[in-house]
């Protein structure tokens, strides 16, 4: 009897630690990251946690592991990764985030029309790496555009950084944002039919469109009065290449000045015929389509009115009445 009673006394006790150990909360009460490895086993996660204070034994979550398993309800292998911990919780909830791969990230939002120096900035706002380091990667690995551009004609990733919304480790280095972004290119290239003898010309005609033009409808109009420059032997004369060019020399102040119309820059599509040498942003899915499929159009100009919509012209004096009409518009 006396046996009896003690083994129900150890049953209690072993009921009210387990109900301790995987029922009670425990976890940090402020921001705490575990990082764990690939190839980490059940045992050495569970040692992290534990050091970590996201469990209270590394012996008890080990056991909830194993009892998972054999009970085969939500039983899976604990995922790899960075997981942030910020407040207390069930063992069984730890073990739930770590099954399904809860992992933290750092989410960066690239906007159609950004160049590499608006992404190199939004890079280091979200802290994932320096500007200086972001824009040197980017330079550095040009081969992850041979595809689509000989190697040794290009000097930069700029066109190929696909806008998107990603989300990264807290420790992705250059090379893996990089090499995402520009798979996420290749992707949207292959969707839209695009060749890769095509694919040159056609994100530099589409960057182009990018920077001039916002309204989507809009867009394969304006590639035509790009076109038919071409065709004609006229200039560009799109002011963001004349931006580009600045920016590429350091010297943008944000205002376009007559020294910046008359540089001697190869992005400069006053002084230069044909397309600039590259890309000067990155371009969205709309501007792609625009440049793969333009308008069919006499125009040779266009210019945005007081309302922000294009007007576009086939002769020089129709021309100016735009301008002249967009000039009155912006007087108080």
């Amino acid at each position: 009897m006396r046996v009896f009673k003690a083994l129900v006394v150890i049953v209690i006790l072993v009921g009210m630690a387990v109900g301790f150990f995987v029922y009670v909360p425990c976890g940090p009460v402020s921001e705490t990251f575990v990082d764990i490895l690939p190839g980490t086993g059940t045992v050495g996660i569970a040692r992290q946690l534990q050091k970590r204070g996201i469990v209270r034994s590394a012996l008890a979550f080990d056991a909830l592991v194993i009892w998972k398993t054999v009970r085969g309800h939500g039983a899976g292998s604990l995922k790899a990764g960075e997981y942030r911990f910020d407040h207390a919780a069930r063992m069984e909830e730890v073990y739930d985030r770590l099954r399904l791969g809860d992992v933290y990230t750092v989410t960066l939002v690239i906007p159609e029309g950004y160049n590499i120096f608006d992404i190199a900035s939004a890079v280091a706002a979200a802290k994932l790496d320096s500007r200086e380091d972001f824009l040197n990667a980017e330079r550095k690995n040009t081969e992850l555009i041979a595809e689509w551009v000989p190697p040794g004609k290009a000097t930069s990733l700029e066109g190929y950084l696909f806008p998107d919304t990603y989300k990264f480790s807290r420790h992705a280095a250059p090379i893996l944002m990089l090499t995402t972004m520009v798979r996420e290119f290749g992707q949207e290239a292959r969707r839209l039919g695009m060749t890769p003898d095509e694919v040159s010309r056609t994100v530099t005609m589409a960057s182009l469109v990018e920077r001039e033009v916002h309204i989507d409808m809009e867009r394969p109009e304006v590639v035509s009065v790009f076109e038919n420059r071409l065709t004609a032997g006229m200039p560009l004369q799109t002011d963001p290449t004349v931006i580009y060019a600045s920016m590429l020399r350091g010297t943008w102040t944000g205002v376009i000045h007559q020294s910046e119309l008359q540089s001697n820059s190869a992005y400069n599509t006053y002084t230069r015929a044909g397309l600039p040498p590259g890309p000067i942003c990155n371009p969205g899915v709309a501007a792609l389509q625009a440049a793969l499929h333009p308008a069919k159009t006499d125009y040779l100009y266009f210019v945005a009115d007081p309302t922000g919509k294009t007007r576009f012209a086939v002769t020089l004096a129709d021309h100016n009445a735009n301008v002249a009409a967009y000039r009155a518009g912006m007087k108080p």
